[in-house]
């Protein structure tokens, strides 16, 4: 297998985009992806197109199709992936695999999602089909923060984890995508706004929940020696990629504190590396509503089993702390196009290892350079770790 390196990042702005189509929106990720890259549409040989959506929340139920041709990449190969919240990890993973494998040298993953067009209760509707349909959603009417909300109560019994834990999830990641200048929701929160905010699936509480968002982003991947020839003096290496999945049907899950699938592909990603969870200098976890933080951050290996709380209570996940966590606002503040989500955290992680969001303030201390990137789908049906490093 070829080693293979991110070489151009680029994002749209995130939030409600109702002043752009969405191959506007797919374009104003992709034009500063190349740009950053050196390189021109007629060079990527592959699109892989991370979205869960198609035809649901927007115009375009090829979306794939219509953005490569409105990017200049007609003629590429094109592909559509869909992992459900880890579609845009599915698209990178794809890019990857089709320059390690040696079938092509140069790809671009794009992640996109545009979901405001819909009123949100449609949207709503929509994610809670992520699951399992006919058993949890159609019988019983479970949306995705009840979803989390099972777990919340279930982390909380077991292991003394209080709502005010839940609460300084938000409070974090809110201080630091308030300084990201393309997060969704730019504002602080106090701990006593998010306790106080209106119950959405108890414990949750709105301030919990991650926007629906839109947003776009767009990676550019190359070979080793497509590095070489383009003389990149800052590459980003793809040290390790680990996946893996979980059943559908709720009542068939070990427990209730955790996901299978982000510990096994964490594991695979580990050892594919050779590094582990202290080696890890900052870390974009999928933090949908607060409890997948915390959770996040024992299924990684962070801390030990129940101990997620004490590590988020003693700083240790900002900037500073051991292992900072979501320091351009996450999910939760930063925002959550689905298909988007997956690619997102590549570019901030390269960003970091570049160590070039010093200029916003938001810059952990780098001491190995190694970066992880965690993105689930539904709840834990699907997981994605990436390890980046430079």
């Amino acid at each position: 297998m070829r080693k293979v390196a991110v070489i151009g990042i680029g994002s749209s702005r995130f939030g409600v985009r109702n002043d752009v189509n969405m191959a506007e929106l797919v374009f104003e990720a992709f034009k500063p992806s190349i740009e950053d890259a050196g390189i021109s549409p007629k060079d990527v040989e592959l699109l892989a197109f991370g979205s869960a959506g198609a035809g649901v929340w927007c115009e375009e139920f090829v979306p794939a199709a219509v953005a490569a041709e409105y990017c200049g990449l007609t003629g590429a190969g094109i592909v559509r992936c869909e992992a459900a919240c880890a579609s845009g990890s599915a698209a990178f993973t794809t890019a990857y695999w089709a320059i390690a494998s040696g079938h092509v040298n140069l790809a671009v993953a794009v992640g996109f999602e545009k979901m405001r067009q819909v009123e949100t209760s449609t949207a709503i509707e929509w994610i809670g089909r992520a699951g399992q349909y006919f058993w949890e959603f159609h019988n019983f009417g479970v949306t995705f923060p009840a979803y989390y909300a099972l777990y919340a109560r279930s982390h909380m019994a077991r292991y003394g984890t209080l709502e005010e834990d839940l609460a300084l999830v938000a409070v974090k990641n809110h201080k630091y995508g308030s300084m990201n200048p393309i997060a969704h929701l730019r504002k602080r929160v106090t701990l006593d706004e998010v306790l106080g905010s209106p119950v959405v699936a108890a414990p949750l509480k709105l301030l919990d929940c991650c926007p629906i968002s839109d947003g776009a982003v767009s990676i550019i991947l190359a070979s080793e020696e497509k590095v070489r020839e383009l003389g990149i003096d800052t590459p980003v290496w793809i040290a390790g990629i680990g996946y893996s999945s979980a059943a559908t049907n709720m009542s068939r899950r070990a427990d209730y504190v955790g996901f299978e699938s982000s510990v096994k592909a964490a594991g695979e990603a580990y050892e594919m590396a050779g590094v582990g969870p202290g080696d890890v200098d900052v870390a974009e976890v999928h933090d949908c509503f607060t409890i997948a933080e915390i959770i996040a951050y024992e299924d990684l290996g962070f801390c030990r089993k129940g101990e997620g709380p004490k590590l988020l209570r003693d700083g240790q996940t900002e900037i500073g702390g051991r292992i900072p966590v979501n320091i351009d606002g996450g999910l939760k503040s930063k925002g959550h196009p689905i298909g988007a989500t997956g690619c997102s955290m590549i570019y901030e992680l390269t960003k970091q290892l570049r160590e070039d969001a010093a200029v916003e303030g938001r810059q952990a201390p780098m001491r190995n350079y190694v970066a992880l990137a965690h993105n689930v789908g539904g709840t834990g049906h699907y997981c994605y770790v990436t390890i980046l490093r430079r």
